[in-house]
């Protein structure tokens, strides 16, 4: 693959993974409406391998505490602090990867990704974080997350495998409408994407390992790297701007998008 293409998807990748403007919905988008080649599997497990790699280090204390309550989780108690967050986010989990599945065994995801589809999300979703983002935030920490949270927003993030919705927005959608506060919703969100990102990759891992050749590993090796570099740059960015911005600037920005995807599609 040509080393500007590769560039240009890792970096709209580790942009976009955390911001709510949908990472799939551009990856898709870009061999669409420009005519470069499709990507394939290896170059998408490695961009989501570097992503995962910023959130882990972003979030360190928290995926350490995590970690370390999986040894309790194991005997069954959840009455530590990791225990519980390790817990909450396997729940949030499971909706996404049995709606993966389906999608998957289905062949649905196939029909999905299309510009008319990405155009429709971008916008529904896009009018629904403004929705949320105006009337949701009632002061809710992150440390305030329960069971029923984990649930609910593991049904807002099955949704997000639709192309276009942004697995993160739908997520600090739903966290919002919750009643937590920006910063809380996003950290809730980027947590979950951990366990998700690493069900994608364990699940496309097979045709990975089995089409992989020398070039192909070498080119997901500079994927991953500057995915990872982007990805850290835009989640310290949008962690510091939710302190003063609301999410109306990537509202804006999807609707526009939204708009001129479904211009395309149908003109």
């Amino acid at each position: 693959m040509p080393l500007f293409q590769l560039l240009l998807l890792a970096i709209i990748q580790g942009i976009t993974e955390f911001l709510p403007i949908s990472s799939s919905g551009h990856l898709i988008l870009l061999p669409g409406l420009t005519g470069m080649q499709d990507q394939g599997q290896v170059i998408d497990v490695a961009v989501h391998v570097g992503t995962l790699g910023a959130v882990v280090l972003y979030f360190w204390e928290d995926v350490r505490e995590a970690l370390g309550g999986i040894p309790r989780l194991l005997r069954g108690k959840t009455d530590t602090p990791g225990a519980r967050m390790a817990f909450l986010l396997i729940i949030a989990t499971i909706p996404g990867v049995l709606f993966g599945l389906f999608l998957a065994i289905t062949g649905i995801d196939d029909k999905l990704r299309s510009v008319a589809v990405i155009g429709w999300t971008m916008l529904i979703f896009g009018v629904v974080l403004f929705i949320a983002d105006r009337r949701g935030d009632s002061g809710r920490a992150a440390k305030d997350w329960t069971l029923r949270d984990a649930l609910v927003l593991g049904l807002w993030q099955a949704v997000a495998l639709i192309p276009g919705t942004s697995r993160s927005g739908i997520c600090i959608t739903g966290a919002l409408f919750g009643g937590f506060d920006r910063q809380a919703a996003a950290k809730i969100s980027m947590l979950m994407s951990i366990p998700m990102i690493l069900a994608s990759a364990a699940y496309l891992s097979g045709e990975v390992i089995a089409t992989a050749d020398a070039r192909a590993a070498i080119d997901g090796t500079i994927a991953a790297f500057f995915s990872f570099l982007s990805a850290l740059l835009a989640l310290v960015l949008m962690m510091r701007l939710l302190r003063s911005v609301s999410f109306t600037p990537y509202v804006i920005y999807r609707i526009l998008l939204g708009a001129f995807l479904l211009w395309w599609a149908y003109a």
